[in-house]
């Protein structure tokens, strides 16, 4: 799903291959395009959230293997 803006300056949706005018379309379906929207933008979030916290697992694993070399 992506949204551009017409030469006339209307908003584009392209839904599977599909383009349609967002002015055009029902509020119904224009509230199910803001809650595609808000879903998106949250897995994006998470993704990103599930990235820093995998970076930080790993430094702590380091230094947890740095620490517990001292030992020998």
């Amino acid at each position: 799903m992506t949204e551009k803006t017409t030469d006339s300056g209307n908003p584009v949706l392209t839904f599977e291959g599909k383009n349609y005018i967002i002015n055009e379309l029902s509020n119904e379906i224009k509230e199910s395009i803001k809650g595609l929207q808000i879903a998106e933008t949250q897995l994006k979030m998470h993704e990103d959230t599930l990235k820093l916290l995998s970076i930080s697992r790993n430094a702590l694993a380091n230094q947890l293997r740095e620490k517990l070399k001292n030992l020998k």
